[in-house]
């Protein structure tokens, strides 16, 4: 046999390694090309999830300057005007326990275009309320829509993403809904110089209108068919028996919903205060509200940095003292009668925390329940509105709002939110977010829409 030469042997090498070093760089371009993908439909989902996020902040809080006006119009008192805020959070957890169960069984899509119809609609029809009673009502079937629309962006996301990296989106998430209660009061303050408060209605009528079609033409199902669970009243009672026995889902729910009424404690008084007892015009208002909300997104960019460094229950531990201390201090400031300069910035502190609160509140709750992570998602919700509408007739409960008043409901529920977290999370079986999921179920691959 003839011995092939040494300059054929290097040229064999030299050739296998090319090929080797093209199949390489193929498969690195490939792999990136890949990333980029993934991130883009990253970037486009939490797009879209905050658009339908944001429409349960832009529904609470765009109206919030016109409430005198709706008051004076409807010829009624401010209390009265708060219950259309109650009757919404009551709404608003209704919804959820029922668009979370439903959304395990049929997936995310079809609830989620229903939803958004039946908000166009009632939006609309709360344009046309003859009387604060019939307003009230309306309130209530609205946020019959906007719950579905909210525990389903939630559930969305535990459907795609578990540990840090949920508690990551929750913060991202928030970046873009943060946009909303700025804008909001904003918005609704400036529209009350071309029309008045019905207008602020049928401007969420075209706003929903905008996210069905976005949906319809955007959204992907992100729950297949092998995951879903039949839906019955007999099975969800079971998996909310279940969730309602968890010690750590308890904890960080009822921790997190009681912060959150301390917020709403602010929002359903702040108008009244800042403006009526203040003197702060309706513009002037929406300024203050929307730099409390600029603190709420920051602090959640911030959480979104920390997350993966430091535990999700460290950061949340950290937000509910921020928020208690802030609580205690507007109270201070309240009753020692230091006026507007008093008040404001300690309110600015005890607002800004719920950046922090939100995003690691919701990922600790849901963490260990992907496989219900919809009836999850809505008892965590269903708890949250449920302390927000309790929290918001109390301000008024003396008739009309005053700082002192706000200030009792917020110091109240920010305390009460450190001791119950301290209480029911505090034992040696507490984890983080940060800590391997049991049984874990690899998620769904992020569809390229």
């Amino acid at each position: 046999m003839t011995r092939p030469s040494m300059t054929q042997t290097s040229m064999t090498q030299t050739s296998m390694t090319q090929t080797s070093m093209t199949q390489t760089s193929m498969t690195q371009t490939s792999m990136t090309q890949t990333t980029q993908v993934t991130r883009a439909a990253a970037a486009r989902l939490i797009l879209v999830l905050g658009g339908l996020a944001a429409v349960t902040p832009l529904t609470i809080d765009m109206y919030l300057p016109a409430m005198p006006q709706i008051a004076d119009r409807l010829d009624t008192g401010s209390s009265q005007v708060q219950l259309t805020l109650t009757a919404f959070f009551v709404g608003l957890a209704i919804g959820q326990l029922v668009a979370g169960p439903l959304s395990d069984a049929f997936g995310r899509r079809r609830p989620l275009l229903v939803g958004l119809v039946a908000y166009v609609v009632i939006s609309a029809g709360c344009a046309l309320a003859p009387s604060i009673w019939g307003l009230t009502g309306l309130r209530l079937l609205q946020a019959l829509g906007v719950a579905t629309v909210l525990v389903l962006s939630r559930a969305i996301l535990r459907d795609l993403f578990s540990g840090d990296e949920l508690a990551r989106k929750f913060s991202l998430l928030m970046l873009v809904t943060g946009l909303a209660p700025i804008l909001a009061p904003v918005i609704g303050a400036q529209l009350l110089l071309f029309t008045d408060w019905r207008g602020i209605f049928l401007t969420f009528s075209v706003f929903g209108l905008l996210l069905l079609v976005t949906v319809a033409l955007a959204l992907p199902e992100t729950l297949p068919p092998d995951r879903r669970r039949p839906a019955s009243v007999a099975a969800t009672l079971r998996i909310s028996g279940r969730l309602l026995t968890d010690r750590m889902f308890v904890g960080y729910t009822l921790a997190a919903s009681l912060a959150f009424a301390a917020m709403f404690a602010y929002i359903a008084g702040s108008t009244f205060v800042l403006q009526d007892h203040f003197g702060l015009s309706p513009q002037e208002f929406s300024l203050v509200f929307g730099g409390n909300a600029v603190g709420i997104m920051v602090m959640a960019q911030v959480n979104g940095r920390f997350v993966g460094r430091v535990s999700s229950r460290r950061m949340l531990a950290v937000g509910l003292t921020i928020t208690a201390v802030g609580d205690l201090l507007v109270l201070a400031a309240a009753i020692g009668g230091l006026g507007l300069a008093g008040v404001l910035p300690p309110l600015f502190i005890a607002v800004s925390a719920i950046g922090l609160v939100l995003p690691n509140g919701t990922a600790l709750a849901l963490a260990d329940h992907p496989e219900v992570a919809g009836t999850a998602s809505a008892l965590y919700g269903v708890v949250q509105f449920l302390a927000g509408g309790l929290a918001a007739p109390l301000v008024g409960i003396g008739g009309e709002a005053s700082t002192v008043s706000m200030a009792v409901v917020m110091a109240g529920c920010g305390v009460l939110s450190l001791v119950t977290f301290a209480a029911l999370t505090g034992s040696r079986t507490r984890r983080s977010v940060s800590a391997p999921e049991p049984a874990p179920e690899p998620a769904p691959e992020l569809p390229p829409f």
